[in-house]
């Protein structure tokens, strides 16, 4: 059985927390795509953690967590990440990391950050953790998979010389930077290596054994639907696919093995970056939204900028939820709109003066006004709350509208930080 946790909209869902839970019951956990880019908050008996690139069921000692070939592998954020957690009393986790998978080069943040501060007032909001000039020289064909790492000298140096004569006219030509340094590259991947070694294997060999055992797999997205390149607010998107059916390209196994995929969405709207956010509030509200929010606040794991917010928006949480292929949908973080009197959710778009219910192309979203209706608030807390019949009207009817205009089930709603603030309900549409 393989089941996918993937993020509706724009990102932070709260995909890590639902991972974190399911990994409960499962045997291995794989991040099949993205880098250290974005992160995934986790609240357990060990405290709290913002992980970037390691999986989410790192904080289970039984099972395996991966990371696919389709991740954008940073090594220095790989061992950061593992230090922290072992310095912070979590048990070394499994770990096996595709021979496959393609590694962040120092150049590749370096890039990143000169291209955002040449764009300036046009640039894409970039975490500048290298991902967008990762990804392209992954598809321009002078990436580098770990694998690669594992040769002599001279066989290292051709390949960086041959990077370097493609980057170093760039450099010095258009941001007038230094030329890469090139017996530092080699000296740079000649530490790394040693340190991943050990946890390098053949990943979808791995899993396909797992897989003739009957093992449960859980496949672990990053970001959203909005951000994918391809049905994505494009150009404001990430460089990789963040929809489920690529977790068997990024994992490696047969696209027929995805039997679930639990597909999550927020009680409300967040977004961090550029790109068209239909639903989105300003000022005070935005403020009072953001504060309320999240686990301390609507704020990046990565960067610690502040989120975007708006109103839960179901033109385009449709969308995620069909492009994702969903089968159960996980509501998360209905807590945070205790504090409301009246909470709006979008139902549809104002389209040059016309209504309508599909989510546009980015040419006319950004065009597209917000069509509100407004439900009356609960105004408690719902911490504690083991049952969906437990939960007060206003709070279920608020779900079950959502539910019925997604037109998918909502079996997991998330009511509270931690692991044990899991709400799970018979749907209706089940």
């Amino acid at each position: 059985m393989v089941k996918a946790v993937v993020g509706v909209n724009w990102g932070d869902e709260g995909k890590g927390k639902i991972t974190d839970t399911l990994a409960e019951k499962a045997d291995i956990v794989v991040r099949f795509q993205g880098g250290a880019n974005a992160g995934h908050t986790i609240v357990n008996d060990f405290g709290k953690f913002a992980l970037h690139l390691l999986p989410s069921g790192v904080f289970h000692q039984n099972i395996m967590n991966i990371l696919g070939n389709g991740v954008a592998f940073d090594i220095e954020k790989f061992a950061h990440e593992m230090e922290d957690i072992s310095g912070r009393g979590v048990p070394r986790p499994n770990i096996l990391i595709s021979d496959r998978v393609q590694v962040m080069m120092p150049y590749h943040v370096l890039f990143d950050t000169l291209e955002e501060e040449r764009l300036a007032g046009k640039s894409f909001g970039s975490t500048k953790s290298g991902i967008a000039p990762f990804y392209s020289d992954k598809f321009a064909k002078i990436g580098w998979q770990i694998n690669e790492f594992f040769q002599n000298d001279d066989a290292l140096m051709e390949k960086i010389n041959r990077v370097s004569d493609i980057k170093d006219p760039l450099l010095t030509g258009l941001y007038k930077k230094d030329k890469l340094d090139r017996e530092g590259l080699l000296k740079w991947i000649k530490e790394k290596r040693d340190y991943v070694k050990p946890y390098i294997g053949d990943v979808p060999l791995y899993l396909h054994n797992a897989l003739k055992e009957n093992k449960t797999v859980l496949l672990e997205g990053q970001l959203g639907t909005m951000k994918d390149p391809d049905h994505g607010i494009y150009p404001m998107v990430t460089s990789s696919s963040p929809i489920a059916g690529y977790g068997a390209i990024g994992a490696g196994i047969p696209p027929y093995e995805i039997k679930e995929i639990i597909a999550v969405s927020k009680a409300y709207s967040s977004a961090v970056g550029a790109g068209a956010f239909v639903s989105e509030i300003f000022g005070d509200e935005a403020e009072a939204l953001r504060n309320h929010g999240g686990d301390g606040g609507e704020y990046g794991a990565t960067t610690g900028r502040p989120r975007r917010v708006g109103w839960y928006d179901v033109v385009a949480s449709r969308y995620g939820c069909r492009l994702q292929g969903a089968t159960d949908v996980a509501l998360t973080v209905l807590d945070a709109l205790g504090y409301l009197d009246e909470i709006p959710v979008c139902v549809a778009y104002e389209l040059d003066g016309k209504e309508i219910q599909d989510f546009p192309v980015t040419k006319d979203l950004v065009r597209c006004k917000p069509v509100l209706k407004t439900f009356k608030g609960w105004k408690c807390d719902l911490r504690g709350i083991k049952s969906f019949e437990e939960l007060p009207k206003e709070a279920q009817d608020y779900v079950n509208f959502i539910e019925e205009s997604l037109g998918y089930p909502i079996t997991i709603v998330s009511n509270g930080p931690a692991r044990t603030d899991i709400i799970y309900r018979k749907s209706r549409l089940k």
